[in-house]
C-alpha cells in the first residue's frame, strides 16, 4: 500500500497536532501510523505521521503544495517521502568485515528496504564477500598522498550511482570536510564504544586493563568533529572478570552489528529527525 510520511519540527503550539491530522482526513486520507515529542526546553514540537494513500484528494505531486499554507502558520521544518522510493545505499568498509557481513546479510533476507549498489573499501579484503551477494566492489587504496583524489573519485563514484545513503561499516579512514559537505545528514557510522569513550588503538584492550563491567556501540551521523555527531541509536552488554580481550571482542562486534543496523533501518524507514546535534527516532 501506498503511503505519505511526513516528518515535522517546529515551536510548539496548541493545535498543531489536531490541524495536522485534519488536513489529512479532509483529504480523504487514512493515518496509518503517528507520533510526536514536544522537547520541553526548546519549546520544539516533533512529529512523524504517515497515512495511505489510497482514494487520497491530493495527488501525490501536489501534496508538498497543499501543505505549505499550513507549514507557513506553524513555521514547519518538514520533508514529504513515500515508502515506495527506494533509497540506494552504499556501504564503506575496510578490513573489519563483521558489519559488512551482517548489513549485506540482513537486505539479502528483506530486513532493509533500500537497494545497495555498491561497496567500496580502501582493501581488497571485502571483495568476494560482497561479489557473492551479487554486489559491485570497489578499492580505492588509500595513503597521506592520494587522500584527496581517492575522495574526489568516491564522490563521483557515488553521484553517478545516486546514492542516498552512506554507511560507514567499520571504515579506517577519516573523512574530509570536503567530502562530507557533499553528502551532509546522509553519512552514519559505527563506533566501537558509547561517546565519549577510549580512544586510539586497540580499545578493547584498553577496557580490558581498565576492568569495565560494561562496554557499548554508538551509531550516529558524521560530522567534521571526530565522533561527535548527532547519536542516532546505543547499547550496551555486560562484562566480568572471566572475559578475556577475545571474549570483549566477540561481545563488542555483536554489538557493533545489532546498533548500526538499528540505525540504518531506522533512516531507511524516515523515523529520524535531527535538531541541535541531537536526534528524535520515532516508535
Amino acid at each position: 500500500m501506498l503511503t505519505a510520511i511526513l516528518l515535522i519540527s517546529c515551536p510548539d503550539k496548541k493545535g498543531i497536532t489536531a490541524q495536522v491530522s485534519n488536513f489529512i482526513y479532509t483529504n480523504n486520507g487514512n493515518i496509518e501510523h503517528a507520533d510526536q515529542h514536544i522537547d520541553s526546553q526548546t519549546n520544539t514540537f516533533f512529529m512523524r505521521i504517515e497515512w495511505s494513500l489510497k482514494n487520497f484528494d491530493i495527488k501525490k505531486e501536489n501534496i508538498t503544495k497543499e501543505f505549505s499554507t499550513l507549514a507557513k502558520k506553524f513555521n514547519m521544518h518538514y520533508s514529504l517521502s513515500f515508502n515506495e522510493s527506494i533509497q540506494r545505499v552504499a556501504i564503506f568498509a575496510s578490513r573489519n568485515l563483521h558489519c559488512l557481513h551482517d548489513l549485506l546479510l540482513r537486505h539479502a533476507e528483506g530486513q532493509l528496504h533500500c537497494e545497495i549498489p555498491l561497496v567500496i573499501s580502501n582493501h581488497y579484503t571485502a571483495e568476494k564477500i560482497v561479489k557473492g551477494f551479487g554486489i559491485k566492489f570497489f578499492e580505492f587504496p588509500i595513503t597521506k598522498k592520494n587522500k584527496s583524489q581517492a575522495e574526489d573519485k568516491t564522490a563521483k563514484l557515488l553521484v553517478k550511482e545516486k546514492i542516498d545513503l552512506i554507511v560507514l561499516a567499520r571504515y579506517g579512514q577519516i573523512l574530509t570536510r570536503k567530502f562530507l559537505d557533499k553528502f551532509p545528514g546522509r553519512i552514519i557510522n559505527i563506533h566501537h564504544s558509547f561517546l565519549p569513550a577510549f580512544i586510539g588503538e586497540d580499545p578493547y584492550g584498553q577496557a580490558y586493563r581498565r576492568g569495565v563491567k560494561i562496554i557499548g556501540a554508538t551509531s550516529h551521523y558524521v560530522t567534521e568533529e571526530l565522533d561527535a555527531g548527532p547519536i542516532i541509536e546505543q547499547d550496551t552488554v555486560r562484562i566480568n572478570h572471566r572475559d578475556t580481550i577475545d571474549d570483549l571482542k566477540i561481545k563488542g562486534q555483536d554489538l557493533e552489528k545489532i546498533v548500526l543496523s538499528r540505525a540504518v533501518r531506522w533512516h531507511l524507514e524516515r523515523k529520524i529527525l535531527v535538531y541541535n546535534n541531537k536526534t528524535v527516532v520515532f516508535d
